[in-house]
């Protein structure tokens, strides 16, 4: 039975010629807490996970499911340089195959992508300044490890996405504050990338509740931010840990994520 970090899956249970079932479960378990932490919004959001070695194959959540209904076997599993994608019967949300489809296509490091319209995050990128200051150890996560799109050109279809693929070329960016529309993040699987979400919302609220109070910031340092970010980049194991125990909560909770 396939394991994480040392769990059973056991809500495992493999449908007869479907594949990558780890790799299923594990992103329907982040579609399910992001609904459960009201990341979401609506049908309207998308993550995907790069399942062959050059990331352009990549399961993806069907159009317009909820993310709290989202299981293993919903995923589609789609090809990037395939033309034909949206004349198929099961087509993606166009403005997801756009964006993901795109990156997929153009950044092969974005092995997961996870675009949200969390509202901390979208608070963030509707500012005319949406650059995150490091004033707490959440925020000097990201010291220098965001980008921010101030070109938004209306919903992400593929000219859109292509654009935003562009931007992501430096590996060590793995967030894209989008201007006027939400945040984008990427990573190297699904516990790294939802891992990357849980904590850029997080510093988002708390830069937003920090500028409600109309005080002063106390802004850590270039050195000490710096510091603080590449230490946590360091940090063992705590995605694969977190996306585990929420898994191991979904699991105890007889949740049918992994069906």
């Amino acid at each position: 039975m396939p394991t994480k970090k040392g769990r059973a899956m056991s809500n495992l249970a493999p449908v007869p010629n479907v594949t990558h079932w780890p790799e299923r479960a594990q992103l329907a378990a982040a579609f399910r807490w992001t609904a459960r932490l009201n990341f979401h919004e609506a049908v309207a959001n998308h993550f995907s996970l790069a399942v062959n070695d050059d990331g352009t194959k990549f399961l993806m959540n069907p159009n317009q499911r909820h993310f709290a209904r989202i299981k293993a076997s919903d995923l589609l599993l789609l090809d990037a340089n395939d033309p034909t994608t949206m004349d198929q019967p099961d087509a993606p949300d166009p403005t997801a195959w756009g964006l993901h489809g795109s990156i997929h296509r153009l950044v092969p490091h974005a092995r997961c992508l996870m675009h949200v319209h969390s509202i901390h995050a979208t608070v963030l990128a509707c500012l005319a300044d949406s650059t995150l200051p490091p004033i707490d150890q959440n925020t000097a996560a990201f010291y220098n490890r965001y980008v921010v799109d101030e070109g938004f050109g209306g919903l992400a279809f593929e000219e859109e996405g292509t654009r935003c693929a562009g931007m992501l070329s430096d590996p060590k960016k793995k967030v894209m504050i989008m201007g006027n529309h939400g945040v984008l993040v990427i990573g190297d699987s699904v516990a790294d990338t939802f891992n990357r979400l849980y904590y850029f919302e997080r510093a988002a609220e708390t830069y937003i509740r920090a500028l409600q109070t109309g005080q002063p910031l106390r802004v850590l340092s270039h050195e000490i931010a710096e510091k603080t970010a590449q230490e946590l980049d360091d940090y063992p194991d705590q995605a694969e840990r977190h996306l585990s125990e929420l898994m191991a909560i979904l699991d105890d909770e007889g949740s049918d994520y992994a069906r």
